[in-house]
């Protein structure tokens, strides 16, 4: 067995290239964003596809125009604050003579606020054509999905991520016909732009290291030799590597991977209006497959483990370039509106998100002599659910109110530093101000109760982490709706 071979079946895990395809954790399940409207923000998105006179129905159902009254334009801005902080009490340790976690303590810190302030824009525009006005041209533009977290380079989590940056920005052009005044039927297709952005430590110190004891006890082995012997073999080996200044922890590399993609995808919706007061919509969003083969994977390694690597391990840890298949996932929404009277409406929403198909495994190529990879993230599929209200105060004023219940596709067993997510509660108020027959402002606010989720994760080279997250997060968001 060559020194080579070992690290080619340790490198692809140990640069942490799970990250960048796992990362996640907006302001819906993982790192979907369900932030597209301010006014289905102040009533937690219920009613967001079967509510009167919302523009974001162009992206999320076009059969939903029906619903909108006229030519108009629409813009969307919703400030999403969120934060994420290791607490204190949690353990950190390195790969040890027993197995992960059993070496010596990790240095660093807690990492400061993961978190981040972001902006998440969006715009719409809506043209009804034809005879009556009987069918619909839309065009949006919006975020769907997005994520960024960032911790201190030194942290005690290094290992498993210190920079998770994704953004998925989508470019859609829609068209509806109503049959009639009650029924409607839409579809849609959108232009998405994936970009992918992760750093992390990569502990060479475990690396080399355990190279030397598997290479040193399978010498044994093949030589006739017992287990005990061959244990007694890699024992010496590891002792001499740290010799050199090669044990768990104590040569720390960098690696930074980052790649882009451009995918298409659908939206088909029916909206029925069972009386004039009560709507009911349906829509499917299509999956997005990224074939990402423009990925460019950096490696910052110290002197001693460069030149170790240039003669023991050559074409390892080096700039590359890499391919994977990233797929976003595909949702269902029903979503119900009910008009009780002129001031008082009532609506709700359910949707589901196929996480478990598209984040079950996800293989990395890259074109280094580092091998293709595996990776399994055990995503769930997840159910959001909401209930909200408006009440027409005036002619010009509308409030709005709703809760919500968003479910995160990840648990104990899968969730790492990189998506510290938790199932979550929106708490939702609104208000709509209309000064003229032609121009509406809209206002929404939500405030997110959280548990506080652990996270028990190692790495390829056997760095453990335990504790638990402060996870908090609220979300302001104003648009202006403008017909003409």
């Amino acid at each position: 067995m060559s020194t080579a071979s070992t690290f080619a079946r340790l490198t692809a895990l140990a640069v942490g290239i799970a990250g960048v395809l796992a990362c996640g954790h907006a302001d819906a399940a993982a790192f979907q964003l369900k932030e597209n409207s301010a006014k289905g923000l102040g009533r937690a998105f219920a009613g967001s596809t079967s509510a009167w006179g919302d523009a974001s129905v162009v992206a999320t159902n076009p059969a939903s125009m029906r619903l909108l009254n006229g030519r108009q334009f629409q813009a969307d801005v919703s400030a999403i604050s969120f934060s994420a902080k290791l607490e204190n009490g949690y353990s950190a340790r390195n790969n040890g003579p027993t197995g992960p976690g059993t070496g010596t303590p990790i240095s660093g810190g807690n990492g400061g606020d993961a978190g981040m302030i972001a902006p998440v824009p969006a715009a719409y525009f809506h043209l009804p054509f034809g005879e009556n006005d009987n069918m619909h041209f839309g065009v949006s533009l919006t975020a769907p999905f997005g994520f960024k977290t960032e911790y201190d380079n030194d942290w005690v989590g290094r290992y498993h991520g210190v920079k998770t940056d994704l953004k998925a920005v989508d470019l859609g052009a829609a068209f509806s016909y109503d049959v009639n005044p009650y029924v409607s039927f839409g579809a849609s297709v959108f232009y998405e732009h994936l970009t992918i952005e992760l750093s992390n430590a990569v502990d060479m110190g475990a690396v080399i290291n355990g190279s030397a004891q598997q290479k040193a006890a399978a010498a044994v082995l093949q030589g006739g030799g017992t287990p005990q012997q061959a244990q007694a073999a890699a024992a010496a080996a590891a002792q001499q590597m740290a010799q050199l200044g090669f044990s768990p922890g104590s040569a720390d590399g960098f690696a930074s991977l980052e790649g882009s993609h451009n995918g298409w995808g659908y939206v088909l919706g029916a909206t029925f209006s069972v009386t004039e007061d009560t709507n009911i919509a349906l829509s499917y969003r299509s999956k997005v497959e990224h074939d990402i083969s423009n990925g460019k994977a950096t490696f910052d390694m110290p002197a001693n483990v460069a030149a170790f690597l240039a003669t023991q391990a050559p074409g390892t840890f080096v700039n590359s370039g890499g391919k994977a298949t990233l797929t976003l996932p595909a949702s269902a929404t029903l979503s119900v509106t009910h008009r009780v009277n002129d001031r008082w409406a009532v609506m709700a929403d359910v949707s589901r998100t196929a996480w478990a198909p598209s984040f079950d495994k996800v293989t990395v190529d890259f074109d280094s002599n580092q091998p293709n990879n595996v990776l399994e993230f055990g995503y769930d599929d997840t159910t959001f659910a909401s209930i909200g209200t408006e009440y027409k105060l005036s002619d010009t004023i509308t409030l709005r109110g709703g809760v919500g219940y968003d479910q995160t596709p990840t648990n104990d067993a899968h969730r790492d530093v990189r998506v510290p997510d938790t199932t979550r509660t929106w708490l939702s108020f609104g208000l709509g101000w209309m000064p003229s027959e032609k121009t509406e402002f809209n206002f929404g606010y939500t405030h997110l109760f959280t548990n506080d989720p652990s996270v028990n994760a190692v790495t390829a080279t056997g760095n453990v982490l335990n504790g638990k997250y402060k996870v908090q997060g609220d979300v302001l968001g104003a648009s202006m709706n403008y017909k003409f």
